[in-house]
């Protein structure tokens, strides 16, 4: 019975001493004593293929000059986007007013005499012009005849050489073309010269005084689209921002209509009065080239180019008329 009761309390004591089962189970599979598991307090956030050094922080030092170009390109931006609003606003207002002329419901600020001052002179640089592709026709045709007139003296000098029958009339007719190529060259120098100056006078000195007129003129229709936004707002008090706005804008482009109208009618008048010197000289001088060429005064030809201080590219050394010898 003793026996019994010992072997029973064996049995209890090795149950007491056995481990639990989740104890036991590991011991079995990794062959060593377990060790408790311990949850980690936070979860590891840096990246590990990032660079092991932190980043500073921009200093406020070097955020200054960062600052200062950003406030300069806002500055920049906003004043380009102020030029393009304001115009986008006058060339509307212009068109609007172009279309209301057109159609007869506004009116337009009239000066009589300057206007008909300027047609004149578009249409005499019309008309110049006209006079300028003419002259340059008749010098393209000209150097042709020359060009022919020195070919033919050529061909009359060999034959001189080659038929001694004829060897003197061969040999007048050569010295006849070859004088007339030299004096046709001397014709041609005029024509030249008188072609240079007059295109000289109508593509640049009417030209330079047309410009300030189409600015005069751009003007004019600024001027009178505020005037008419100013008097459809006559219902505005006085005092009204939008009323001193209109004010203030009506002002400016009446005074930069008035100082181009006035600089319009001074460029006129010089330009009248040089246009009336130029053209002198130049016709005096072509008329007495013609002459002296056609009527066969080689002299009066050469003293015509030197009074007009033209250079003589083939100077002639013939006394008289070459038709007279």
């Amino acid at each position: 019975m003793a026996h019994s009761v010992h072997s029973e309390r064996s049995i209890h004591e090795m149950l007491k001493d056995t481990p639990p089962m989740n104890e036991s189970t590991s011991a079995i599979h990794s062959g060593t004593e377990p060790k408790p598991f311990k949850a980690p307090n936070s979860l590891p956030l840096r990246n590990v293929s990032a660079p092991a050094t932190p980043m500073s922080p921009t200093s406020p030092t070097q955020n200054g000059n960062g600052n200062g170009s950003d406030s300069n390109l806002l500055r920049s931006s906003a004043s380009k986007i102020d030029t393009i609003k304001n115009w986008s606003i006058s060339t509307y207002k212009c068109t609007r007013q172009l279309m209301l002329e057109k159609l007869g419901k506004s009116q337009r600020t009239v000066d009589s005499e300057l206007e008909a001052q300027i047609e004149q002179l578009r249409e005499t640089q019309r008309k110049y012009l006209s006079i300028l592709r003419l002259t340059r026709a008749l010098s393209s045709h000209f150097h042709h005849v020359v060009v022919t007139q020195h070919a033919l003296a050529e061909a009359f000098s060999d034959l001189a050489q080659k038929s001694p029958e004829l060897q003197e009339e061969f040999t007048y007719n050569s010295e006849t073309q070859r004088n007339l190529t030299k004096n046709g060259e001397l014709l041609l120098s005029a024509l030249n010269f008188f072609t240079s100056s007059v295109n000289t006078l109508c593509n640049k000195t009417i030209d330079d005084t047309l410009i300030t007129i189409r600015q005069y003129e751009t003007a004019r229709i600024e001027y009178d689209a505020y005037r008419m936004d100013l008097e459809n707002s006559r219902p505005e008090p006085p005092n009204s921002p939008i009323s001193e706005d209109l004010q203030t804008n009506f002002a400016r482009h009446k005074e930069q209509y008035e100082k181009l109208r006035a600089d319009v009618a001074v460029k006129m008048q010089f330009l009248d009065e040089n246009r009336i010197k130029v053209m002198h000289k130049q016709l005096v001088l072509l008329h007495n080239a013609v002459a002296a060429y056609f009527s066969g005064n080689a002299t009066a030809l050469e003293g015509t180019l030197k009074q007009f201080n033209i250079k003589l590219k083939s100077p002639n050394s013939v006394t008289g008329s070459w038709l007279e010898q």
